[in-house]
């Protein structure tokens, strides 16, 4: 590795940058990242130095400098982790700032032992011809100028294509035969990428010019085109019907060989592209679609949508006939337009030449419907939303529906999977694994966007570590198609953007019912006086999302007597204070509650038991003492609650033992509550619970005994808890476990003699210290898997 390739990018000018940020916001690694600063300020010369000699140093040195630069990368990455680790994270920070001081240490060592003379001498000795380096440089520049030509003719997607179709050559050029993919949202360019990709001289060389693109679409005529793709690689036109090809195809091996690449363009089903396929020696084939096909495609590329200069770039083209904004045109209002698209090209173009030759005020206008998910006209409809509709017209009816119902959270926004999923099971009458299996078959077609914590998927994990984002183009498809029709016979009321009040419209309609069953809010602060009187017979379903520290609930929630979810998520970082709790008292059918950014209230004792509740959220929540039985009693008001989660609520000191009231509970998850110090001893009165989960609580240090009489316990996870110092002598009583999950529990450095009774047990997750301890039960126990693992957690969705 040449030294000038070891330090291009600047890896210590950034790195120093971003200690200088930690300094300022981080009070766990300041005191690390001061003096690593220092450090790097006294390489930075030497580097300099080095960097613009030109010449590569001996052996020996240039090991030294390899190991200098792995210490710098390993600086830049675990910088940027400091920076985005959110303050709430207590145990994610003092493990960082442990990292910082071990990192600070290594660079140390290396300033002040012989780094630091080898390379100064290495420099004072370096010699160069002048004449060779200006003709690297000129050669260089020649180069360069060879491919800003190329691309010219890419036109404003370039750059973006140009990486695109790398990316895929190396797949193709590098990979043996086999079925490769290229996936991407409708409009995002997959067709445009295709024919650049065939055009690309190193494919057709490498094919000698045997490449056949095929468009196959929604409705193709199978046998014809299976014909024609056994036509092109036997490279003969005898043959009349497929059968045939058939027929050869079981004795293809000893017939062909030479390399050909078929694409196949647009392909919407998986039984038609099963029936497009031959596997024959030396052909490779190319899926382009809005599906990912991942029983059948060894690798798949999903296109990228463009960036910020790129995106600027084709709008301007489709809107003015050039690359940029022109000086008569208000460039604010151009940006604001183009972020809408987020960097989709065909809603660049569309609406880029919807706007062309009209005047600002049609333009703003246009901006202003397109934020509340509107088409801006007849051409906007017709090219962009209607072409965007294809994608989702050939879904079954339910999983359509499952999609529309995504238009009912805000932009840009992640949505835990648990909220989406309890949706799913109250509307459309699903079971929760027939759900999940609807949200893998929209994530295969590339119509919303899973963003997986690192348990998700495995057996126990929790719907809420997983989270679904959409692109803000299907999710203005997802509005227009839900907004069709008479609004008191829509199915779905939405507010698609955050306003002060009410829509008009709905106030103009509310002398008749709302037959919709399920109705969105987006609102800010809500007072009495800003609710007006609304009918939902029919409702099932309402979301409220809303930034305030008070908000006023609707009274119009008396009047959904159907209701089963209700959702309330504030956007405010203040926790919101509940007013009009006596809406609580009609809620006869509520089966599920979600509480984001909450003060949990104290429900008035009037309040009708929730006899149907079985699901309660409390995320990002004030808890108080809304559960001391003095002010609640849980067991009269959520007699058949199942699961209760509490998660990131920082007040939380102390479950409350009304909490071991709730004999129906069979999940219970207290997780990421860093304040928790300590766990009921009468948790044990919890005689249905089968999943236990009190994970990232770095305050909790015993587990009570009382949780050896958890008898139909089947999970319990830990892990993270990092001063948890033991498990209860009597473990082994817990003749159901099957799986424990405590990795991150340094402090916990032997097991209970009685755990050899845990006959059940199928899986730990552990880390490496205590994991000779369970592998010594993994001999005893045959049907028993340790598992070691690394840290690997994530909680960046709270910064959103």
């Amino acid at each position: 590795m040449a030294v000038t390739d070891l330090f291009a990018g600047e890896i210590a000018t950034e790195l120093l940058k971003h200690l200088l940020a930690i300094v300022r916001k981080s009070a766990f690694c300041r005191a690390s990242a001061e003096e690593l600063s220092n450090h790097i300020r006294d390489l930075l010369p030497i580097i300099q130095e080095i960097k613009y000699s030109g010449v590569e140093l001996p052996q020996c040195r240039q090991a030294q400098l390899d190991r200098v630069s792995e210490l710098l990368r390993h600086g830049m990455e675990l910088s940027q982790k400091v920076l985005a680790s959110n303050r709430w994270n207590v145990y994610k920070n003092l493990q960082l700032a442990r990292k910082m001081e071990k990192l600070e240490k290594k660079v140390s060592r290396f300033v002040h032992g012989p780094m630091q003379a080898h390379i100064l001498a290495d420099v004072h000795h370096l010699r160069f011809d002048s004449a060779e380096r200006f003709d690297r440089i000129d050669g260089s520049t020649r180069q360069i100028e060879r491919q800003l030509g190329s691309l010219e003719n890419l036109g404003p997607l370039g750059v973006s294509l140009e990486v695109g179709v790398r990316k895929v050559r190396e797949i193709l050029l590098e990979k043996s035969d086999g079925i490769f993919g290229i996936c991407g949202i409708g409009g995002s360019g997959k067709t445009t990428f295709v024919k650049e990709l065939c055009r690309d001289d190193q494919l057709k060389s490498y094919f000698n010019d045997r490449i056949l693109n095929l468009t196959v679409s929604q409705s193709p005529n199978v046998e014809e085109m299976r014909l024609r793709v056994w036509q092109f690689l036997s490279e003969t036109e005898y043959m009349e019907t497929s059968s045939e090809a058939s027929q050869w195809n079981l004795q293809s091996e000893s017939i062909f060989g030479a390399r050909a690449l078929v694409v196949l363009d647009d392909v919407w089903s998986l039984s038609v592209l099963e029936q497009l396929i031959f596997r024959v020696p030396g052909c490779k084939t190319l899926v382009v679609s809005r599906s990912k096909f991942p029983t059948v495609a060894n690798q798949t590329y999903e296109v990228e949508l463009l960036n910020h200069t790129e995106a600027m770039a084709l709008f301007c083209h489709s809107a003015f006939g050039k690359n940029s904004v022109p000086v008569s045109a208000d460039e604010r209002l151009v940006e604001q337009l183009v972020s809408e698209c987020k960097g989709l090209p065909l809603a660049l173009k569309v609406i880029g030449a919807s706007l062309r030759g009209q005047p600002q005020m049609f333009w703003i206008s246009a901006k202003n419907r397109l934020s509340r998910g509107e088409p801006i006209g007849e051409s906007h409809e017709v090219n962009l939303l209607k072409r965007l509709e294809t994608s989702i017209s050939y879904l079954p009816e339910k999983v359509r529906e499952c999609f529309l119902d995504l238009a009912c959270f805000p932009e840009d926004k992640k949505i835990p999977l648990d909220v989406l999923i309890n949706m799913w099971v109250e509307i459309h009458d699903i079971d929760e694994e027939e759900a999940f299996a609807i949200l893998i078959e929209l994530s295969e077609k590339n119509l919303l966007t899973i963003v997986k914590d690192a348990r998700a998927g495995d057996l126990y994990s929790s719907y809420y570590t997983i989270f679904v984002m959409q692109h803000d183009v299907l999710r203005d498809l997802a509005l227009h198609l839900s907004n069709t029709g008479k609004i008191n016979q829509r199915k779905r009321m939405l507010m698609p953007r955050r306003e002060a009040s009410l829509p008009k419209e709905w106030e103009r309609n509310a002398d008749q019912p709302f037959n919709a069953q399920i109705v969105s809010l987006h609102t800010g602060e809500m007072k009495e006086m800003d609710w007006f009187a609304m009918d939902f017979p029919k409702v099932e379903v309402l979301v409220l999302n809303f930034n305030s520290s008070e908000y006023f609930l609707p009274p119009f929630i008396n009047n959904m007597p159907r209701l089963r979810a209700l959702i309330l998520i504030n956007s405010s970082t203040i926790h919101a204070v509940l007013l009009n709790l006596s809406v609580f008292a009609n809620m006869p059918n509520s089966r599920s509650l979600w509480l984001e950014k909450i003060s949990v209230p104290q429900l008035p004792k009037s309040t009708i038991p929730l006899v149907k509740l079985q699901k309660m959220s409390l995320v990002l929540s004030k808890i108080d003492n809304s559960f001391d039985q003095s002010v609640m009693d849980m067991p009269r008001l959520f007699p058949h609650l199942s699961e209760l989660t509490i998660d990131h609520c920082i007040d939380l000191v102390k479950l409350p033992v009304s909490i071991c009231w709730l004999r129906s509970l069979v999940t219970l998850s207290i997780t990421n509550c860093h304040s928790l110090k300590e766990l009921p001893s009468d948790l044990g009165m919890l005689d249905s619970l089968q999943i236990l989960r009190v994970y990232a609580c770095p305050n909790l240090k015993i587990l009570p005994p009382g949780i050896c009489q958890l008898v139909r316990l089947k999970y319990l996870d830990i892990s993270q808890c990092v001063n948890l110092v033991c498990l209860p002598e009597n473990f082994g009583r817990l003749m159901s476990l099957e799986k424990v999950d405590m990795r991150e529990c340094s402090y916990i450095k032997k097991l209970p003699k009685s755990a050899v009774s845990l006959q059940s047990l199928r899986h730990v997750i552990c880390d490496e210290e205590i994991s000779w301890r369970w592998k010594e039960l993994e001999m005893a126990h045959a049907g028993l898997r340790v598992q070691v693992v690394e840290e690997s957690f994530d909680l960046d969705w709270l910064t959103d």
